[in-house]
Protein backbone atom coordinates (compact mmCIF):
# COMPACT_ATOMS: atom_id res chain seq x y z
CA UNK A 1 0.00 0.00 0.00
CA UNK A 2 1.11 3.66 -1.11
CA UNK A 3 0.22 6.90 0.12
CA UNK A 4 -0.52 9.55 -3.48
CA UNK A 5 -0.58 12.98 -2.03
CA UNK A 6 -1.44 15.19 -5.36
CA UNK A 7 -2.28 18.73 -6.40
CA UNK A 8 -4.38 20.16 -9.13
CA UNK A 9 -3.68 23.33 -10.59
CA UNK A 10 -6.70 24.63 -12.49
CA UNK A 11 -8.17 27.42 -15.19
CA UNK A 12 -11.36 28.94 -15.12
CA UNK A 13 -13.57 30.92 -18.02
CA UNK A 14 -12.05 34.00 -18.62
CA UNK A 15 -14.98 35.80 -19.96
CA UNK A 16 -17.41 35.76 -16.82
CA UNK A 17 -19.49 33.14 -15.34
CA UNK A 18 -22.13 33.34 -18.00
CA UNK A 19 -20.38 31.54 -20.52
CA UNK A 20 -18.45 29.13 -18.34
CA UNK A 21 -19.69 25.78 -19.57
CA UNK A 22 -21.81 24.75 -16.47
CA UNK A 23 -20.51 21.15 -16.50
CA UNK A 24 -16.83 22.15 -16.38
CA UNK A 25 -16.51 24.98 -14.58
CA UNK A 26 -12.52 24.68 -13.48
CA UNK A 27 -10.72 22.69 -16.18
CA UNK A 28 -7.44 20.79 -14.46
CA UNK A 29 -3.76 22.26 -16.65
CA UNK A 30 -1.30 20.95 -13.68
CA UNK A 31 -1.39 17.55 -12.25
CA UNK A 32 1.53 16.99 -9.52
CA UNK A 33 1.81 13.91 -7.05
CA UNK A 34 4.50 12.70 -4.90
CA UNK A 35 4.31 8.41 -3.78
CA UNK A 36 5.02 7.44 -0.32
CA UNK A 37 5.69 3.91 0.99
CA UNK A 38 4.05 2.58 4.01
CA UNK A 39 6.27 4.32 6.49
CA UNK A 40 5.68 7.63 4.78
CA UNK A 41 9.13 8.27 3.33
CA UNK A 42 8.59 9.84 -0.42
CA UNK A 43 9.96 7.30 -3.24
CA UNK A 44 8.54 8.63 -6.53
CA UNK A 45 7.01 11.93 -7.96
CA UNK A 46 4.78 12.47 -10.82
CA UNK A 47 3.93 15.52 -12.93
CA UNK A 48 2.42 16.54 -16.31
CA UNK A 49 1.51 19.90 -17.71
CA UNK A 50 -2.14 19.45 -19.55
CA UNK A 51 -3.13 21.72 -22.63
CA UNK A 52 -6.56 23.16 -22.12
CA UNK A 53 -9.42 22.46 -24.26
CA UNK A 54 -12.46 23.81 -22.95
CA UNK A 55 -10.97 27.56 -21.74
CA UNK A 56 -7.29 27.86 -23.59
CA UNK A 57 -7.08 31.60 -22.64
CA UNK A 58 -6.05 31.98 -19.17
CA UNK A 59 -8.09 33.56 -16.71
CA UNK A 60 -6.48 36.52 -15.14
CA UNK A 61 -6.17 35.56 -11.86
CA UNK A 62 -5.08 31.88 -13.20
CA UNK A 63 -2.26 33.97 -14.20
CA UNK A 64 -1.72 35.45 -11.29
CA UNK A 65 -1.54 32.34 -9.03
CA UNK A 66 -0.15 29.68 -11.08
CA UNK A 67 2.88 31.52 -12.88
CA UNK A 68 2.81 29.93 -16.23
CA UNK A 69 3.79 30.83 -19.54
CA UNK A 70 1.71 30.26 -22.71
CA UNK A 71 4.67 28.26 -24.46
CA UNK A 72 4.42 25.49 -21.66
CA UNK A 73 1.04 25.65 -21.23
CA UNK A 74 0.26 24.80 -25.08
CA UNK A 75 3.06 22.11 -24.71
CA UNK A 76 1.11 19.94 -22.32
CA UNK A 77 -1.12 16.64 -23.32
CA UNK A 78 -4.76 16.03 -23.31
CA UNK A 79 -6.12 15.18 -20.23
CA UNK A 80 -7.61 11.95 -20.77
CA UNK A 81 -4.11 11.10 -21.72
CA UNK A 82 -2.44 12.79 -18.35
CA UNK A 83 -4.87 11.17 -16.26
CA UNK A 84 -4.52 7.93 -17.67
CA UNK A 85 -0.70 8.42 -16.89
CA UNK A 86 -1.80 9.54 -13.43
CA UNK A 87 -3.86 6.68 -12.47
CA UNK A 88 -1.53 4.22 -13.49
CA UNK A 89 1.08 5.63 -11.80
CA UNK A 90 -0.73 5.31 -8.93
CA UNK A 91 -1.24 1.87 -8.94
CA UNK A 92 -4.38 -0.08 -7.47
CA UNK A 93 -3.16 -0.04 -4.30
CA UNK A 94 -2.32 3.37 -3.46
CA UNK A 95 -4.96 5.75 -1.16
CA UNK A 96 -5.02 9.50 -2.11
CA UNK A 97 -3.78 12.64 -0.14
CA UNK A 98 -5.12 16.12 -0.84
CA UNK A 99 -5.19 19.32 1.08
CA UNK A 100 -8.13 20.20 1.23
CA UNK A 101 -11.77 18.68 -0.37
CA UNK A 102 -11.79 20.38 -3.71
CA UNK A 103 -8.75 18.26 -5.50
CA UNK A 104 -10.28 15.11 -5.61
CA UNK A 105 -13.78 16.76 -6.94
CA UNK A 106 -12.64 18.58 -9.37
CA UNK A 107 -10.28 15.60 -10.92
CA UNK A 108 -13.70 13.75 -10.80
CA UNK A 109 -15.49 16.10 -12.50
CA UNK A 110 -13.07 16.75 -15.33
CA UNK A 111 -12.87 12.72 -15.83
CA UNK A 112 -16.60 12.66 -15.93
CA UNK A 113 -16.76 15.58 -18.58
CA UNK A 114 -14.11 13.77 -20.62
CA UNK A 115 -15.66 10.61 -20.40
CA UNK A 116 -13.37 8.59 -18.21
CA UNK A 117 -14.65 8.35 -14.96
CA UNK A 118 -14.84 4.73 -14.87
CA UNK A 119 -11.14 4.61 -14.28
CA UNK A 120 -11.65 5.71 -10.55
CA UNK A 121 -14.56 3.97 -9.11
CA UNK A 122 -16.10 5.99 -5.92
CA UNK A 123 -17.11 7.14 -3.78
CA UNK A 124 -13.30 7.70 -2.21
CA UNK A 125 -11.68 7.15 1.19
CA UNK A 126 -8.88 9.45 1.20
CA UNK A 127 -6.78 11.54 4.24
CA UNK A 128 -7.23 15.24 4.10
CA UNK A 129 -4.17 16.22 5.35
CA UNK A 130 -5.73 20.27 5.82
CA UNK A 131 -7.89 18.34 8.27
CA UNK A 132 -5.40 16.46 9.69
CA UNK A 133 -3.11 19.22 10.74
CA UNK A 134 -6.24 21.09 12.14
CA UNK A 135 -6.96 18.28 14.16
CA UNK A 136 -3.00 17.62 15.21
CA UNK A 137 -2.23 21.50 15.43
CA UNK A 138 -5.16 23.38 16.13
CA UNK A 139 -8.63 22.95 16.45
CA UNK A 140 -10.44 20.15 14.65
CA UNK A 141 -12.45 23.46 12.84
CA UNK A 142 -10.00 25.55 11.55
CA UNK A 143 -8.63 25.28 8.01
CA UNK A 144 -5.26 26.76 6.98
CA UNK A 145 -3.68 27.81 4.05
CA UNK A 146 -1.37 25.20 2.91
CA UNK A 147 1.52 27.54 3.52
CA UNK A 148 0.97 28.56 6.87
CA UNK A 149 1.06 24.90 8.03
CA UNK A 150 4.44 24.60 6.14
CA UNK A 151 5.30 28.30 8.38
CA UNK A 152 3.48 26.62 11.29
CA UNK A 153 6.08 23.53 11.21
CA UNK A 154 8.71 25.54 10.40
CA UNK A 155 9.90 23.46 7.15
CA UNK A 156 11.87 24.97 4.00
CA UNK A 157 9.93 27.16 1.66
CA UNK A 158 12.62 26.03 -1.34
CA UNK A 159 9.55 25.61 -3.70
CA UNK A 160 7.35 27.70 -5.46
CA UNK A 161 3.73 27.68 -4.08
CA UNK A 162 1.15 27.04 -6.45
CA UNK A 163 2.55 24.71 -8.43
CA UNK A 164 1.03 21.32 -8.70
CA UNK A 165 4.55 19.22 -7.62
CA UNK A 166 5.92 21.66 -5.00
CA UNK A 167 2.41 21.96 -3.42
CA UNK A 168 1.87 18.05 -3.36
CA UNK A 169 5.42 18.25 -2.18
CA UNK A 170 5.12 20.40 0.91
CA UNK A 171 1.26 18.39 1.62
CA UNK A 172 3.56 15.31 2.01
CA UNK A 173 6.27 16.99 4.14
CA UNK A 174 3.08 18.09 6.73
CA UNK A 175 1.66 14.86 6.07
CA UNK A 176 4.43 13.35 7.44
CA UNK A 177 4.89 14.95 10.61
CA UNK A 178 0.91 13.69 11.45
CA UNK A 179 0.85 11.15 14.09
CA UNK A 180 -0.44 8.14 12.81
CA UNK A 181 -2.79 7.21 15.40
CA UNK A 182 -4.37 10.62 14.14
CA UNK A 183 -4.30 9.74 10.47
CA UNK A 184 -5.87 6.54 10.77
CA UNK A 185 -8.82 7.66 13.01
CA UNK A 186 -10.02 10.58 10.63
CA UNK A 187 -9.85 9.51 7.26
CA UNK A 188 -12.39 11.07 4.69
CA UNK A 189 -14.98 10.34 2.43
CA UNK A 190 -15.40 11.93 -1.10
CA UNK A 191 -18.91 11.64 -2.36
CA UNK A 192 -18.87 12.96 -5.74
CA UNK A 193 -20.00 9.53 -6.64
CA UNK A 194 -22.39 9.19 -3.98
CA UNK A 195 -23.82 5.67 -3.63
CA UNK A 196 -27.06 4.97 -5.81
CA UNK A 197 -28.68 1.86 -3.91
CA UNK A 198 -29.41 1.19 -0.47
CA UNK A 199 -27.05 -1.57 0.15
CA UNK A 200 -24.35 0.98 -1.00
CA UNK A 201 -25.12 3.58 2.09
CA UNK A 202 -22.10 4.44 4.05
CA UNK A 203 -21.97 4.38 7.82
CA UNK A 204 -18.75 5.13 9.29
CA UNK A 205 -17.33 5.15 12.69
CA UNK A 206 -14.67 8.07 13.82
CA UNK A 207 -13.65 8.83 17.12
CA UNK A 208 -16.82 11.19 19.13
CA UNK A 209 -18.79 11.17 16.09
CA UNK A 210 -20.77 8.77 13.51
CA UNK A 211 -21.21 9.80 10.14
CA UNK A 212 -23.99 8.48 7.20
CA UNK A 213 -24.30 9.25 3.72
CA UNK A 214 -27.36 7.94 1.79
CA UNK A 215 -28.54 6.47 -1.24
CA UNK A 216 -29.98 9.23 -3.73
CA UNK A 217 -33.49 10.58 -3.36
CA UNK A 218 -35.71 13.04 -5.80
CA UNK A 219 -36.13 15.19 -4.00
CA UNK A 220 -35.30 16.30 0.13
CA UNK A 221 -38.71 15.84 1.43
CA UNK A 222 -38.49 12.05 0.22
CA UNK A 223 -35.29 12.07 1.86
CA UNK A 224 -36.30 12.98 5.52
CA UNK A 225 -38.57 10.44 4.82
CA UNK A 226 -36.37 7.80 5.17
CA UNK A 227 -36.51 6.33 8.29
CA UNK A 228 -32.37 5.57 8.41
CA UNK A 229 -31.81 9.14 7.47
CA UNK A 230 -34.12 10.61 10.37
CA UNK A 231 -32.47 8.14 12.92
CA UNK A 232 -30.33 9.26 15.39
CA UNK A 233 -28.32 6.20 16.92
CA UNK A 234 -25.52 6.95 19.55
CA UNK A 235 -22.46 7.53 17.92
CA UNK A 236 -20.61 5.51 20.92
CA UNK A 237 -22.71 3.02 21.02
CA UNK A 238 -25.12 2.46 18.24
CA UNK A 239 -28.35 2.55 20.05
CA UNK A 240 -31.21 4.48 19.27
CA UNK A 241 -31.00 7.74 20.92
CA UNK A 242 -34.69 9.32 22.01
CA UNK A 243 -35.25 12.84 19.80
CA UNK A 244 -34.78 15.66 21.93
CA UNK A 245 -35.33 18.07 19.57
CA UNK A 246 -36.70 16.62 15.82
CA UNK A 247 -35.29 17.48 13.28
CA UNK A 248 -35.57 21.25 12.16
CA UNK A 249 -34.07 23.11 8.23
CA UNK A 250 -32.16 26.11 8.96
CA UNK A 251 -32.23 26.66 5.26
CA UNK A 252 -32.73 24.24 1.98
CA UNK A 253 -29.36 22.38 2.90
CA UNK A 254 -28.79 21.76 6.81
CA UNK A 255 -31.13 20.26 9.71
CA UNK A 256 -30.67 20.05 13.18
CA UNK A 257 -32.19 17.42 15.91
CA UNK A 258 -30.83 16.80 19.46
CA UNK A 259 -31.24 13.48 20.73
CA UNK A 260 -30.30 12.10 24.35
CA UNK A 261 -29.06 8.66 24.73
CA UNK A 262 -29.71 6.47 27.94
CA UNK A 263 -25.76 6.06 28.75
CA UNK A 264 -23.80 8.96 26.92
CA UNK A 265 -25.92 11.28 27.58
CA UNK A 266 -26.37 14.38 24.73
CA UNK A 267 -26.12 13.78 21.01
CA UNK A 268 -26.10 16.66 18.45
CA UNK A 269 -27.19 15.74 14.50
CA UNK A 270 -26.91 17.86 11.22
CA UNK A 271 -27.61 16.65 7.55
CA UNK A 272 -26.49 18.25 5.12
CA UNK A 273 -28.82 18.29 1.58
CA UNK A 274 -25.98 17.44 -1.34
CA UNK A 275 -27.21 17.56 -4.91
CA UNK A 276 -26.23 15.68 -7.88
CA UNK A 277 -25.17 17.03 -11.35
CA UNK A 278 -28.49 15.74 -12.07
CA UNK A 279 -31.00 17.12 -9.81
CA UNK A 280 -30.98 14.55 -7.44
CA UNK A 281 -30.57 14.56 -3.54
CA UNK A 282 -28.58 12.55 -1.10
CA UNK A 283 -28.03 13.07 2.71
CA UNK A 284 -24.48 13.10 4.50
CA UNK A 285 -25.48 13.01 8.38
CA UNK A 286 -23.55 13.52 10.93
CA UNK A 287 -24.54 12.78 14.97
CA UNK A 288 -21.81 14.12 17.33
CA UNK A 289 -21.38 13.64 21.28
CA UNK A 290 -23.19 17.34 22.40
CA UNK A 291 -23.67 18.90 26.01
CA UNK A 292 -26.29 20.08 27.82
CA UNK A 293 -25.23 24.46 26.88
CA UNK A 294 -25.53 23.31 22.67
CA UNK A 295 -28.79 21.13 22.90
CA UNK A 296 -30.00 24.40 24.79
CA UNK A 297 -28.17 26.74 22.10
CA UNK A 298 -30.04 24.31 19.40
CA UNK A 299 -33.43 24.68 21.23
CA UNK A 300 -32.78 27.89 21.24
CA UNK A 301 -32.11 28.58 16.94
CA UNK A 302 -35.07 26.25 16.45
CA UNK A 303 -37.78 28.95 18.56
CA UNK A 304 -36.19 31.73 16.81
CA UNK A 305 -37.42 30.20 13.43
CA UNK A 306 -40.37 29.26 14.44
CA UNK A 307 -40.90 32.34 15.47
CA UNK A 308 -39.72 34.02 12.26
CA UNK A 309 -41.82 31.60 10.08
CA UNK A 310 -44.79 32.12 12.42
CA UNK A 311 -44.61 36.02 12.07
CA UNK A 312 -44.36 35.69 8.13
CA UNK A 313 -47.38 33.61 7.86
CA UNK A 314 -49.36 36.52 10.25
CA UNK A 315 -48.05 38.96 7.27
Amino acid sequence: MNYVVFDLEWNQCPYGKHREVKSLPFEIIEIGAVKLNTEREIVDQFHRVIRPAVYPTLHYRTKEIVHMDKATLQSGMPFKEAVREFLTWCGPDSLFCTWGTIDLVELQRNMKYYRCLNLLKGPLHYYDVQKLFAISYETMKSRRSLEYGIDYLHLEKDLDFHRALSDAMYTAQIFQTIDMAVVLAYDSIDVYQNPKLKKDEIHAVYNGYTKFISREFTAKEEAMADREVAATHCCLCGKNSRKKIRWFSVNSKNYYCVSMCPTHGYMKGKIRMKRTDEGNVYVVKTIKVSSEMEAAEIRHKRDLLREKRRKKRHE
